[in-house]
């Protein structure tokens, strides 16, 4: 059975002690979800609060990204090295702000699939199509293509590691939501790409769904065959709303 699987984004949201504040909602609150894995995705500089509020409870630390070198003369970077000691098992990479604003593409995101797991970190990879491409029908060939030049350079046992999320792009911030039976679909497309290239281990391989999920339609989302949980941004500044969200399955 797939681990299942209710992720955080809190993008630049909050501040250190604001943010401490909200894990230790969360972790006090997580008691009353069953069989779902909790994960914070926190900015760099809660990484340090935020895995001492979380110690000794069953919730994950994630950062949000990390850099595509190792160390050296980049400021402002931070290395996959500097993350991986407070704790935290996952980090988010191909986020679309990432793609849109930072102008990411695969070649980048390669070195720092590379970097997070040469640092023990697992990565939440996304994938995602803008409303663009929803329109012209090209969803199916966006993630693809995505997948493709990414995923596909990884070892069997890193994929194994491997979780991925799908945003629609079109989805993120703008209180659409893709219906239940568009993440299906589509999360098995994914998963038909996954198998292409890895076999049988793409049914154990958690796909996210990133798209304005909230506690009012996350049952009907989680209920698909193929959507193993979700990346939640807005929502998961909430503890109440997170944990709900986790509940729904």
């Amino acid at each position: 059975m797939r681990q299942k699987i209710v992720a955080g984004n809190w993008k630049m949201n909050t501040t250190p002690a604001e943010g401490e504040a909200l894990a230790k909602a969360v972790v006090a609150a997580s008691s009353e979800v069953k069989g779902v894995t909790l994960i914070l995705g926190v900015p760099f500089t809660h990484l340090c609060p935020v895995s001492k509020a979380i110690a000794g409870s069953d919730v994950k630390l994630s950062a949000q990204d990390c850099s595509a070198h190792d160390k050296g003369a980049y400021t402002g970077e931070v290395a996959a090295s500097m993350i991986a000691p407070f704790g935290a098992g996952y980090v988010i990479l191909g986020h679309s702000e990432r793609r849109e604003y930072h102008g990411e593409d695969s070649a980048i995101l390669n070195e720092k699939m590379k970097q997070a797991y040469a640092n023990g970190l697992a990565p939440i990879y996304c994938v995602g199509e803008k409303l663009e491409e929803r329109e012209a029908g090209k969803h199916f060939d966006v993630v693809t293509k995505q997948i493709e030049e990414v995923v596909f350079n990884l070892s069997d046992e890193q994929f194994d590691k491997l979780v991925v999320a799908y945003e629609p792009v079109w989805a993120i911030g703008t209180g659409k939501t893709a219906t239940a039976d568009q993440a299906q679909e589509i999360h098995a497309h994914i998963r038909k790409v996954l198998a292409s290239k890895f076999g049988a281990k793409a049914e154990n391989t958690p796909i996210l769904y990133g798209g304005s999920c909230k506690p009012s339609n996350a049952a009907e989302i989680f209920s698909k065959a193929d959507v193993d949980g979700g990346l939640i941004g807005g929502a998961a500044l909430k503890a109440e709303d997170f944990i709900a969200i986790a509940k729904a399955f």
